[in-house]
């Protein structure tokens, strides 16, 4: 996601005075005016390990796709077998183009049945606007709508292990019954949500889809519920940290227009199965077979052996060559090291490959080839 070049001021979420309030670091992401952090990155990190992290995610993109054939419109518009999906649960695909290139990675909700389907579309910010004019002109010939449901939602995150607790004593939906990537409506402290067991930290947790009038009375009770818990709240720097550590790929870092499913190791979202076409569906095919054949680069985890931290676009160097990029580098709270995600040439992927390093300023700092995720919670 790459801040979008903008001559107007950033957008601000209905939480905005809120996150002042707590005496946030704001910073602008993708056209909206976020928390960076409250206090330390470690500690919230740390929180959303230990026990549980409060986000405002509102700067997410919702596009609401109904009509008779929506299931169709997005089984042709995206890489997932959307039509398979039952209501009330989720699914993690992609939009790609003609090319097989990764337009956006998106969750697609299922919200409503046969008699009047309806589905939930949550872009990354950056992307919204790019995927909204992708479903539109994909929509033609299909009977279904495309709504740029954007303003209609505020999104709040609870995440890490104390998460189901907090929310039980503010809601009466039946959470533990309430699978991994899976939705259903109900009320929470009083107020209408769409309550899903999603999230992009590698931790059980929820993301509630409210309205933006009804955002602050929700992250109140939450924090309030949430106190003897040891509930934090929690900005971006640290939700990039632990998705890093998660192996969840970013996009603009691990995934891009350069980039298909298949490059980034994430071919199991591309359903050659589902009836008729979809876009993108000759290039990606050929992908597969490029992947299974000969894979270009592979997406790996990188952990130092020293202290100095990696960023996006250094290069991963083996016998006095560049063998790779970084996409994605940070200190890890949870390792107590710094980590990266790197493609790197298929010959140096396996895990424990000797003799990588990565170029730092000229220095070549020694790294460790691990298989991702750094980070799995114990279930």
């Amino acid at each position: 996601m790459s801040n979008a070049p903008s001559s107007t001021s950033p957008r601000r979420t209905a939480l905005d005075a809120l996150h002042r309030s707590l005496g946030a670091t704001m910073t602008d992401f993708a056209g909206w005016d976020m928390p960076l952090r409250y206090g330390s990155e470690r500690d919230e990190h740390n929180a959303v390990r230990t026990k549980a992290g409060l986000f405002d995610l509102s700067h997410m993109g919702e596009i609401t796709v109904t009509g008779p054939q929506a299931a169709a419109l997005l089984d042709y518009a995206l890489v997932g077998n959307i039509g398979g999906v039952g209501v009330g649960r989720a699914r993690y695909t992609m939009i790609c183009q003609e090319d097989g290139g990764i337009l956006d990675d998106l969750i697609v909700y299922r919200l409503a049945d046969a008699a009047s389907p309806e589905y939930l579309v949550v872009a990354n910010a950056g992307n919204a606007q790019i995927v909204l004019d992708a479903l539109t002109e994909r929509a033609a010939g299909f009977d279904a709508r495309v709504r740029d449901d954007r303003d209609a939602y505020a999104l709040i995150a609870v995440q890490g292990p104390e998460s189901p607790g907090i929310l039980k004593s503010l809601t009466d939906a039946d959470l533990d019954g309430l699978k991994y990537y899976a939705g259903l409506p109900g009320t929470v402290a009083g107020v209408p949500a769409l309550i899903a067991r999603t999230g992009y930290t590698g931790e059980d947790g929820f993301e509630l889809f409210t309205q933006p009038q009804h955002a602050e009375k929700l992250w109140q009770a939450i924090t309030e519920a949430g106190a003897p818990a040891g509930l934090t709240p929690c900005g971006l720097s640290c939700r990039d940290t632990l998705r890093l550590e998660a192996g969840m790929p970013l996009y603009g870092h691990e995934l891009t227009t350069s980039l298909t499913p298949f490059d980034a190791g994430l071919g199991r979202v591309v359903k050659f199965e589902k009836d008729g076409d979809f876009v993108g569906r000759a290039a990606l095919a050929a992908a597969k077979e490029r992947a299974e054949s000969r894979p270009p680069r592979k997406l790996v985890g990188l952990i130092a052996e020293g202290r100095r931290v990696p960023r996006a676009g250094m290069s991963v160097v083996a016998d006095g060559r560049v063998i790779g990029e970084v996409t994605s580098g940070a200190p890890s709270p949870t390792l107590g090291k710094p980590i990266a995600m790197a493609y790197v040439d298929a010959a140096h992927a396996a895990p424990g490959t000797a003799g990588v390093g990565v170029d730092i300023r000229g220095a070549h700092e020694p790294y460790e080839v691990v298989a991702l995720p750094f980070y799995k919670r114990q279930k």
